[in-house]
C-alpha cells in the first residue's frame, strides 16, 4: 500500500512520462494504487518504451485504435494532442483517423474526426445553395 505522497509522485511521473493522465488514472492513484501500477506497467512496456517504433507512430495508431473503438472524445482528443506536441501535422493526424473508415465505417470515423477538428480547429467550407443541416452525425 502506497502512501499518499508516494501516489502523487507516480502520478505526476506518469503525467511526465506520457504527457496526460486520464481521469480513472487520478482516482486510481488515491484508491487503488496496485491495480494502478499494475495497469501502467503493460502500458509502459507497449507505448511509452522506446522499442521498434516511435512514440510519434505509437500515438497514431493509439489514435487510430481509440476512433475504431469509439472510445470517448475527450480520451481520442488527449492523444490527440500528444500527437501534435510530439510534432506530427495535422494533416498526419487525420491522415491516421481516415485509415478507420473502411474498416470500422462512417461512425467511427466520425468520432474520430470531430474530437480531431475541435483539437486543430479545422474549419470547412458551407454550401451556397439551399441544404438541410446534418450536423456532426450524418454522412
Amino acid at each position: 500500500m502506497a502512501t499518499e505522497a508516494e501516489a502523487q509522485a507516480y502520478i505526476d511521473e506518469m503525467a511526465r512520462a506520457r504527457g496526460y493522465v486520464l481521469d480513472y488514472h487520478k482516482v486510481m492513484a488515491k484508491q487503488d494504487f496496485d491495480v494502478l501500477t499494475a495497469a501502467n506497467n503493460l502500458v509502459s512496456s507497449a507505448y511509452l518504451k522506446q522499442r521498434k517504433l516511435d512514440r510519434a507512430t505509437k500515438e497514431l495508431i493509439f489514435i487510430v485504435s481509440l476512433t475504431v473503438m469509439r472510445a470517448s472524445k475527450g480520451h481520442i482528443q488527449t492523444h490527440i494532442r500528444v500527437a501534435l506536441d510530439l510534432g506530427l501535422s495535422p494533416g498526419e493526424i487525420l491522415e491516421a483517423i481516415e485509415i478507420s473508415l473502411p474498416e470500422a465505417g462512417i461512425v467511427a470515423f466520425q468520432a474520430g474526426f470531430d474530437a480531431w477538428r475541435e483539437v486543430v480547429g479545422a474549419d470547412g467550407l458551407e454550401p451556397t445553395v439551399k441544404v438541410h443541416e446534418g450536423g456532426s452525425g450524418s454522412n
